[in-house]
């Protein structure tokens, strides 16, 4: 059953279209992600549905409710892990999960114990009495992700949540998130433009570009839309081998670039090795065999016409990140 659904789902600034007809519906339960470069439109996807934009045309549906004629109920029922950190470096970890449990309207001696086995569960006990000014960028991120779940949500949405990590932090967060879905059966929308990220975690994902949905499906299927698997191959001497790679029957295509030759086939990791059997016995040496299999990366390109690679702006990022956590010490 959905528990989250965009109908039609826009939103204009001025002359600017931000999110341009989107629709999509997620299940309960499903990790969801909305994979693109930076201005795609996933934040701004992201802050209709959690009540922060109103929507210029279309609904967003969520837990049940409409974000715009029922907002509170909207907000009783999920949890956000905004992209900029937002928590107090003046108080302990602790301290900004009281806060957060209190504006929550939430009472009691169970609120400590929850407080407790939440920072236990991104291991942050040992911390949960220290300022977080003391923190760093990766404990405050942690921190963020379990201030988001002090009012048992429905649905978590999380924007970015492992923007200018480093790899081993970006990989414990990877896991919090899974043991999230497996432990507490929540429902998880993410924005990332981080491809191994919506590889790893999503159940689905949909490529957004210029703020419209240009392909949605299971990671695995999105990669199967490729039609196969890619052989690269480089020659010193590249006479004859066109002609002869163009009449094997098990390769759908053929690319070539100077020396370099891209074959596509449908069962790659099966066809290169009887192909360099081939090649080598009529004197046909490829001085660089790379077998490449299809990536996230590869269908956004598909789709796009660009790598997403090239429009993510690392400089950009780096400054958004320094900007946002400028006082975090490692």
């Amino acid at each position: 059953m959905a528990i989250v659904e965009a109908r039609g789902l826009t939103k204009r600034f001025e002359d600017l279209t931000a999110v341009d007809h989107v629709s999509f519906s997620i299940e309960e339960g499903e990790i969801f992600g909305l994979l693109g470069p930076n201005g795609a439109g996933k934040t701004t996807t992201i802050n209709m549905f959690t009540t922060l934009l109103t929507p210029t045309e279309g609904t967003a549906i969520v837990a049940g409710f409409d974000v715009t004629k029922k907002p509170n109920e909207v907000r009783r029922r999920i949890g956000l892990v905004p992209q900029d950190l937002t928590v107090d470096e003046d108080l302990t970890g602790r301290e900004n999960m009281w806060l957060q449990s209190r504006l929550y309207g939430l009472r009691g001696s169970e609120v400590d114990e929850k407080i407790s086995r939440l920072l236990d569960l991104v291991n942050l006990t040992d911390a949960a009495d220290k300022r977080v000014e003391h923190y760093s960028g990766g404990m405050r991120k942690r921190l963020e992700l379990v201030e988001g779940l002090i009012n048992d949500p429905q649905v978590l949405f999380l924007d970015e949540p492992t923007l200018g990590l480093d790899v081993q932090t970006r990989s414990a967060i990877w896991s919090y998130i899974g043991d999230l879905r497996r432990e507490k059966g929540i429902t998880i929308l993410l924005t990332t433009h981080y491809m191994e990220e919506a590889d790893r975690l999503c159940d689905r994902v949909a490529i957004i570009d210029h703020g419209k949905i240009v392909a949605l499906d299971t990671p695995s299927n999105l990669k199967a839309s490729l039609g196969g698997d890619v052989i690269e191959l480089e020659f010193t001497n590249g006479d004859g081998v066109s002609a002869k790679l163009e009449s094997d029957p098990a390769i759908l295509a053929v690319q070539r670039e100077g020396l370099k030759f891209r074959v596509k086939a449908k069962n790659g990791d099966e066809l290169l090795p009887r192909l360099m059997e081939t090649l080598i016995g009529e004197g046909m040496r490829p001085s660089r065999v790379e077998l490449v299999k299809p990536s996230l990366d590869q269908v956004y390109l598909e789709y796009t016409g660009k790598s997403l690679r090239e429009e993510q702006g690392s400089s950009e990022e780096a400054w958004r990140f320094r900007r946002n956590v400028r006082s975090a010490r490692a």
